[in-house]
C-alpha cells in the first residue's frame, strides 16, 4: 500500500487532463465533507451550461457554501421535516402495494422497471405536487440528467424543458396553493426572508433528481444484495425488526452515490496527511470510505445486523442529505412490501450478469426476477 492509499487521499488524473485529488479513507472523507476550505460552488463554465440555466438549476444547497447554504437549508428544513416524512409512510406503503398487486400473476419481471423506479418517482411527484400527466416526462428528464456524460448531448435540452415545467408549477402554486411541498416552499419565510425565484427552481430541481434516482439505487442495490445470498433474504423475512439496520447497511455497503460532486480548495490545507493546494479539485469516494477496514470491521461483508455506524452514504456535515429520512422510509416500505407479496422472490439471471451503473452513481439498471408469489 502506498503512502497516498494508506492515508486515504491520492492524486488522480481528471478527464480533462488536469490533476485532482480523490479521497477514499473514512477519516479523510469526513474531514473533506465538512471542510469549509472546500467550496461546492460551480460556475457556468464548469458545468457547461448557459448562465440562465446555471442560476436556475444550481442555486441550491448542494452547490452553495455558507452563508447562502445555511440560509437555504434553514428555510427548506421548515417544510421538509422528519415528522412530515414519517406521515407519508402509509401512502408510500399504499403505492408500493398497488405496484406489486399490478404484477401479481407474472412469472418474470424487471424489478427496476416495475417497482424500484416507479415507487420513488410517484412518491416524490406526489410530495411535490407534479401532475400525473407530467410524470413520464419528469422520469425521462431525470434519467438524462442522472446519466451525466453518457447523455451529455441531451442534457441542455432536458434541463431547459424541466426548467419550463418547474417554473409553471411554481406560478401555479403561487396563485393556488395546495398542501404539497412546492406550495410550502413558495410560502415559507423566516423573519421576512424567503426563497428567490431561482432558489425555488433550483430547490425543486434538486428534490426531483436527488429524491428519485438515489432511492431507485437504494432499492435495487438492496434487493440484489438480499437475493444473491438467499440466507440474507430468509433471515430478513424472519427478523423484520432488523429492517432499519439493514437499510443503513445497504447504504453503507453500496451507497447510491458512489462519488460526490466536486469541491474546490479555496486555500491550501492538509487532508489525510497530504497538502492540498489552493484551487485543487477534490472528489470524495463515499463507496470506498464506507469500506474502510479501519472504521468498519469486515468492511467488505454485508451484515444485516451490523451495529449502526456513522456511514457516509448520505454524506456528512452541512451537506448531509436532507432527503435521507425519506429514503430510509421508502427503503423500509419497499423491502417489507416485496417480502410480504413475493416471499419466494428470486433472481432470474446470475447475480454476475445483472446490469450495473458505471457512473458516479452506484446501482443496477435492470433486475430480472422470478416472482414465485
Amino acid at each position: 500500500m502506498t503512502g497516498d492509499q494508506a492515508h486515504g487521499v491520492r492524486e488522480i488524473a481528471l478527464p480533462d487532463g488536469s490533476r485532482g485529488w480523490l479521497v477514499t479513507g473514512y477519516d479523510a472523507a469526513r474531514q473533506a465533507l465538512s471542510e469549509r476550505r472546500l467550496s461546492k460552488v460551480l460556475t457556468a463554465a464548469e458545468v457547461g451550461l448557459t448562465p440562465e440555466l446555471t442560476s436556475a438549476m444550481l442555486r441550491q444547497m448542494l452547490f452553495l457554501d455558507p452563508p447562502d447554504h445555511t440560509r437555504l437549508r434553514r428555510l427548506v428544513s421548515a417544510v421538509f421535516t422528519p415528522s412530515r416524512v414519517e406521515d407519508l409512510r402509509p401512502r408510500i406503503d399504499q403505492i408500493a402495494t398497488e405496484l406489486l398487486d399490478a404484477i401479481t400473476g407474472h412469472e418474470t419481471v424487471d424489478l427496476i422497471e416495475v417497482f424500484a423506479n416507479p415507487l420513488p418517482l410517484q412518491v416524490i411527484c406526489e410530495l411535490l405536487g407534479v401532475p400525473v400527466e407530467d410524470r413520464t416526462a419528469f422520469r425521462e428528464w431525470s434519467a438524462i440528467i442522472a446519466a451525466g456524460a453518457a447523455r451529455q448531448d441531451e442534457l441542455p435540452g432536458a434541463l431547459a424543458e424541466l426548467l419550463v415545467r418547474i417554473r409553471a408549477m411554481l406560478a401555479d402554486r403561487a396563485a393556488s396553493p395546495g398542501d404539497d411541498l412546492v406550495s410550502g416552499l413558495v410560502a415559507v419565510r423566516d423573519e421576512g426572508d424567503r426563497l428567490s425565484d431561482d432558489e425555488l427552481t433550483s430547490m425543486v430541481f434538486m428534490l426531483v433528481i436527488a429524491g428519485y434516482e438515489t432511492t431507485v439505487n437504494l432499492i435495487g442495490n438492496g434487493v440484489l444484495a438480499l437475493l444473491e445470498d438467499r440466507g440474507r433474504w430468509t433471515r430478513l423475512r424472519g427478523e423484520p425488526e432488523l429492517l432499519p439496520t439493514a437499510v443503513e447497511e445497504f447504504v453503507r455497503f453500496e451507497p447510491p452515490i458512489a462519488v460526490t460532486t466536486q469541491r474546490r480548495a479555496t486555500a491550501t490545507f492538509e487532508l489525510g496527511g497530504r497538502t492540498i493546494p489552493a484551487g485543487s479539485l477534490v472528489l470524495v469516494s463515499l463507496a470506498e470510505a464506507n469500506r474502510d477496514a479501519t472504521r468498519f470491521p469486515a468492511a467488505d461483508e454485508l451484515r444485516l445486523d451490523r451495529p449502526r455506524s456513522q456511514h457516509l452514504g448520505f454524506g456528512y456535515g452541512i451537506h448531509h442529505c436532507i432527503g435521507a429520512p425519506l429514503a430510509r422510509v421508502q427503503g423500509e416500505v419497499a423491502f417489507t412490501a416485496l417480502m410480504t407479496s413475493f416471499p419466494e422472490l428470486d433472481l432470474a439471471i446470475p447475480a454476475g450478469d445483472v446490469a450495473r451503473r458505471s457512473d458516479f452513481q452506484r446501482g443496477v439498471t435492470s433486475l430480472p426476477v422470478r416472482l414465485r408469489g
